[in-house]
């Protein structure tokens, strides 16, 4: 498969940017967070697995909605009805899957990501050589006690308490408001700093997001409020890696119950890592994953 960018045509009209990186006959899709995230810190990861002696061709993709990918018109309501749901994120990675001409791989994904692999191990696992659930949780409810939890202990109860009064109010872009949030940022989610994903413009996906998460990472207003996939995880049955970052916005305690409940997994942690711990320290991370890698590709899992 050629390496660099390829437009592919979904079945129901729109295009979507992919992008390939890597040779070698060992495949993995990539998938981002957000929802209405982007690729782009998947960007290096061909050349960091490239590092730890794998030869893994990585592909990755803005999903619809997102950056380089066609942005519908979500004000429409028949467009947001059909279009903002988990069915049409899952089935999405199925079709690219297709499309990409991709089997017996591995997928990745990241926060939101994670819960499309969570959702497409448990649907379509027969193409799965492997799974990799990066910073998600099974249940939401255990992150939104978690993140209120690291935000009373990190801000003082003055500025606690001034966020709260902002999200009764849905006063989020309050400038003091952003401010906690940036700090809550730079603590648990982009702890490398100054942080290499920020940009000069906004970069799309702001509908997607607020309609499944809501204005920031840190309170849960969107579809996403009523996540969990617990009950389905002892049903997935494929080699899974799960990797949370040390210092991040998911409860490890969480992380740990997925680990029993999945009957083949294995649970990984990233030294100074945030939600974005592929970023944060990527020399652990990519050794955690390249390890998983050779170890089923060796039927050592």
């Amino acid at each position: 498969m050629k390496q660099g960018t390829t437009i592919i045509t979904l079945d129901n009209g729109y295009h979507l940017w992919t992008n390939t990186q890597g040779t070698g006959t060992i495949h993995l899709l990539a998938l981002h967070g957000g929802p209405g995230g982007n690729h782009e810190y998947w960007e290096d990861a061909a050349a960091q697995l490239k590092k730890q002696g794998l030869d893994v061709q990585v592909h990755m993709y803005d999903q619809l909605g997102s950056l380089y990918s066609d942005q519908p018109d979500y004000d429409d309501p028949e467009i947001a009805q059909k279009y903002l749901t988990y069915d049409y994120f899952l089935d999405e990675v199925e079709e690219v899957r297709q499309k990409l001409g991709l089997d017996n791989f591995y997928l990745i994904g990241q926060s939101w990501g994670g819960a499309l692999v969570q959702m497409y191990a448990h649907k379509y696992g027969q193409h799965l050589k492997g799974a990799i659930i990066s910073s998600m949780v099974d249940n939401i409810a255990e992150y939104v006690t978690h993140i209120n939890k690291l935000r009373k202990e990190t801000l003082s109860p003055e500025a606690v308490s001034f966020m709260r009064q902002c999200e009764q109010t849905n006063d989020y872009t309050n400038e003091k408001y952003q401010h906690y949030v940036q700090i809550m940022n730079e603590n648990f989610v982009d702890r490398k700093q100054p942080s290499k994903l920020y940009h000069l413009k906004d970069l799309g996906g702001t509908k997607v997001y607020n309609t499944f998460q809501g204005d920031n990472e840190f309170v849960i207003t969107g579809k996403l409020d009523q996540w969990n996939f617990r009950q389905k995880l002892p049903e997935i049955t494929v080699p899974t890696l799960i990797t949370f970052g040390e210092h991040e916005t998911m409860p490890l305690a969480t992380a740990e119950k997925m680990h029993k409940l999945l009957p083949n997994s294995r649970l990984v942690t990233t030294p100074e890592g945030g939600h974005h711990h592929m970023v944060d320290n990527p020399d652990v991370y990519y050794k955690h994953l390249a390890d998983f890698i050779t170890d089923v590709e060796n039927n050592k899992f």
